[in-house]
């Protein structure tokens, strides 16, 4: 009964062995080239993705007598006693269990003498973030000065907790997260080896299980053997694992792409008679509905994928805007999930809120609405009749708020600044300001003024004291030169600063506001389909609603 477990049987033993880290294998090998080794060496990464296995290897390469390629040989004394765990001159300490300051100088004061049969002494450090701050000042002074036969390799899931005087005398490889068809093809490879038949669905549900960690995925796997009987099928992972195959995942979707809230409900309870885990079911939903968002943005991206059949069927039959909604929507379904009365009845609400929200299905059903538009009058220039727009509510349950926009009939055109020149002064300031079409602090001084005369080089305004902070210099200058263009001759601007009883433009531009509020109210109040709402559907008129609409309509 010798059986050793896959994760630790399948172990990579050289450079060329390790799936998915190629940068980092790359990189160590071009410094076994050209003879450029770092003293110490810091990988990180999450758990299973070959850190130690990195380490033993380069450990390895660095004392083999016989390189192939700068791979260690394997056949060589060095290499057997490293791969059988006794050479003495590869150190391996768990930092977890040795966090004293105590241990880690008796470890180091073993690093002066040279090594027993090795070219290097090597240090391997694992899980070093949990050394003491005293154990990292210990280590601290030996990386700073080592031995030149001393190599420390150190390796941790949590670099945030290493000192950056540590950091800062280590050379960093940053171990990526394996992908799902990475760890996928490793298993393949590794059962067709062992000659065990597999379903290639089961390493897939695998795979993803694994969460980017090979060792993970290899001891799965040997769960998988056991229970399935030296047999990988989907159904038995998917027994295993508490999870249900992708195909029922499709099957959602498709319902989902075709607004069957009837096949939907029939899928559900098809997946229900496997008594699943319907949270790691929307996990799923989520998945997919974020590589096909992928997929329709960069087409290239399902090639990537081991379903990549699967997404390019999927992909089609969703606009964009619904599987960005379907995906916020199930997100933030999964925190309903947990609070509802049984995890299936959250879910097949979940899955209804979809069909419910789509952008299609809500567009089929029309917004009750009400528009009073007569015919629009030609543009006159008379006292005009106001543009009103007003919300109403109604009383009863689950009425609609309805809008109604009440279009005017003649509208006051401004007059043409050309028509104005022509008749110089005998027009009154209010339209004389309109015309010399003012902007900003200009137009509000000017409005807050009074014509008193214009002679052929002066002209005179009277401005209320209690408006004396809006007469800038730079205000007035602009007033001065557009009363010039105006009336065409070089004419210097007097304000004079006195109380008068005259209306200025402000005023009457404020009572002309006042008047306009007043009469879309009026028309609100009189308007028969207004009253027809009223009285039929208990509508009323949200107080402070109504507004009259100041744009001019143009008659198209």
């Amino acid at each position: 009964m010798n059986h050793q477990v896959l994760a630790r049987k399948w172990r990579p033993h050289n450079f060329t062995e390790i799936v998915g880290q190629e940068h980092v294998s790359q990189a160590l090998i071009n410094a076994l080239q050209h003879d450029r080794l770092h003293h110490a060496y810091l990988f990180t990464g999450t758990r299973g993705v070959g850190k130690t296995t990195i380490a033993r290897i380069l450990a390895k390469a660095i004392n083999c007598e016989n390189l192939q390629d700068y791979n260690p040989c394997g056949e060589c004394a060095v290499c057997k006693a490293l791969d059988e765990g006794r050479f003495l001159d590869l150190i391996e300490v768990d930092a977890a269990s040795r966090t004293k300051v105590e241990d880690t100088r008796d470890l180091l004061d073993n690093a002066q003498y040279a090594p027993n049969s090795g070219q290097y002494k090597v240090y391997l450090i694992d899980e070093v973030h949990m050394l003491s701050g005293h154990s990292f000042n210990a280590l601290l002074k030996t990386l700073e000065e080592p031995p030149e036969h001393v190599k420390f390799l150190l390796a941790t899931t949590d670099p945030q907790k290493i000192p950056v005087t540590v950091l800062s005398r280590c050379l960093q490889f940053n171990l990526k997260r394996l992908t799902p068809s990475q760890i996928s093809g490793q298993m393949a490879y590794i059962l067709a080896e062992e000659k065990i038949e597999f379903e290639q669905n089961a390493l897939r549900l695998i795979a993803r299980a694994a969460d980017g960690s090979m060792r993970d995925g290899l001891s799965l796997l040997d769960q998988a053997i056991v229970f399935g009987n030296d047999v990988v099928s989907t159904e038995m992972v998917s027994q295993m694992l508490g999870t249900i195959a992708q195909q029922p995942v499709e099957d959602i979707l498709r319902c989902l792409a075709q607004k069957d809230a009837q096949k939907l409900l029939q899928t559900i309870q098809e997946i229900a008679e496997l008594s699943p885990d319907f949270s790691d079911v929307l996990q799923k939903i989520l998945q997919v509905l974020h590589r096909l968002a992928l997929v329709q943005l960069v087409p290239a991206v399902a090639e990537t994928e081991d379903d990549a059949e699967m997404l390019h069927e999927l992909s089609p039959l969703f606009l964009a805007e619904e599987l960005q909604l379907y995906y916020q929507i199930a997100l933030m379904g999964q925190k309903d999930l947990s609070l509802a009365p049984e995890p299936r009845s959250g879910f097949e609400m979940i899955m209804l809120r979809l069909l419910a929200f789509n952008p299609q299905s809500s567009s089929t059903k029309a917004p009750v609405q009400v528009r009073v538009a007569p015919k629009i009058a030609p543009i006159e220039i008379k006292k005009p009749k106001p543009q009103v727009r007003a919300s109403l509510a109604s009383d009863r349950i689950a009425k609609p708020l309805v809008s109604s926009q009440v279009m005017p009939g003649p509208v006051r055109a401004p007059v043409a600044e050309s028509q104005v020149i022509e008749s110089g002064a005998s027009l009154p300031w209010y339209d004389m300001v309109i015309a010399m079409n003012l902007q900003s602090l200009t137009r509000e001084l000017a409005n807050n003024c009074i014509f008193e005369a214009v002679d052929e080089h002066e002209c005179r305004l009277i401005l209320d004291p209690k408006h004396a902070h809006m007469n800038g210099s730079r205000a007035e200058e602009k007033l001065q030169l557009a009363l010039q263009k105006y009336y065409g001759k070089a004419l210097r601007l007097v304000i004079k600063r006195e109380a008068s009883a005259t209306d200025t433009p402000a005023i009457k531009i404020q009572q002309e506001k006042l008047n306009r509020q007043q009469d879309a109210v009026n028309s609100i109040e009189n308007d028969e389909n207004i009253q027809a709402l009223k009285t039929n559907f208990d509508a009323r008129v949200i107080p402070g609603s109504i507004e009259p609409v100041e744009n001019i309509i143009e008659e198209k």
